[in-house]
């Protein structure tokens, strides 16, 4: 992390929240979970953690705001 504070809410709780901004969500926390990893020596979690983000990216660019399943996941 650079030191910037998260200013994004968490939407996973929030209603009227659509597939794109979660999947954006999760890369922005993918990202920097990746950057503490790597810099604590933790490659294979790092590298684990940006596939993870690459993952969420392209979900993201799927998804059109109002399908809740474009990616062909569905939910847990």
């Amino acid at each position: 992390m650079d030191g910037r504070r998260r200013t994004q809410r968490n939407p996973s709780g929030a209603g009227g929240t659509d597939r794109s901004e979660v999947a954006n969500y999760v890369a922005s926390l993918a990202a920097d979970l990746s950057e503490m990893s790597r810099r604590q020596g933790l490659s294979t979690l790092a590298y684990l953690l940006d596939m993870a983000r690459l993952e969420a990216e392209g979900a993201a660019r799927a998804a059109p705001a109002d399908s809740p399943s474009a990616t062909g996941v569905d939910a847990l």
